[in-house]
């Protein structure tokens, strides 16, 4: 499957699968973050498109588009081409640069980083039909207060997705009791009881306990018994854009 971005002009911003790392992860002295698995494989699981420029927001509160004003420390004349303010009440609107293309039936969930705050602003979601739309789509983050905010040259401001329509709508959530499924609560039952004994060794400041300082069966991609799931992943290996 290729997810075709065709650049709108010769020079459009950055495209770069996602990382995993967060700059309020890496604050933590343990980096105890990065122990979530989960986490850091939702940061990674999509590709980035970074700011072509700095850009500074400020927006006085007000529900017109003059109430919201954009700087950058470059040239002010290629604001317009980056972003403005098209939909007015605080909302800043970014242009990715880029007209996405996907195969018939595929479409891109598009919001901002996974797991990446920015105070004073929040990334809008969508889902956007490219298997046939013929203009490119933008990217929108909301103000949540008056004040300012400011995006660097090289930070993430959208990131994509190839998502399957067809395939979700064909999904029945089914809901049952636990006791249904016999093999399963033996798996959680065990390793309800590890963890909860885990817990107490830790509580207990118990040497080894302590040293190990977390269980590693998810990341591990193991149950207590020690059984491996063979489709267990730790690693995102998305691949950068191409020039064709």
């Amino acid at each position: 499957m290729e997810l075709e971005c065709y650049k709108i002009y010769n020079v459009a911003p950055e495209i770069r699968p996602g990382v995993s790392q967060r700059d309020w992860m890496d604050k933590f002295p343990d980096r105890h973050p990065y122990r979530c698995l989960p986490l850091t494989m939702a940061n990674s699981t999509g590709w980035e498109i970074l700011c072509p420029m700095d850009i500074k927001i400020i927006w006085d509160g007000g529900e017109h588009d003059y109430s919201l004003k954009l700087f950058t420390t470059g040239d002010p004349a290629a604001i317009p081409s980056f972003a403005d303010s098209h939909f007015r009440r605080g909302i800043v609107t970014f242009h990715t640069g880029h007209l996405f293309r996907t195969p018939p039936g595929w479409g891109v969930w598009t919001t901002g980083p996974p797991n990446y705050f920015k105070d004073g602003i929040q990334p809008l979601t969508g889902l956007v039909e490219t298997d046939w739309l013929p203009f490119p789509f933008t990217m929108n983050w909301q103000m949540t207060r008056p004040g300012e905010v400011v995006f660097k040259k090289g930070e993430p401001f959208c990131f994509v997705m190839p998502f399957e329509h067809g395939k979700t709508e064909q999904i029945q959530p089914e809901r049952k009791l636990l006791s249904s499924n016999k093999q399963l609560q033996d798996d959680y039952l065990a390793w309800n009881k590890s963890r909860s004994g885990f817990l107490e060794k830790l509580e207990a400041r118990d040497q080894d306990t302590v040293k190990a300082g977390w269980q590693r069966h998810y990341m591990r991609g193991e149950k207590v018994t020690g059984d491996k799931a063979d489709a267990h992943q730790t690693k995102r290996r998305l691949k950068p854009p191409k020039d064709v």
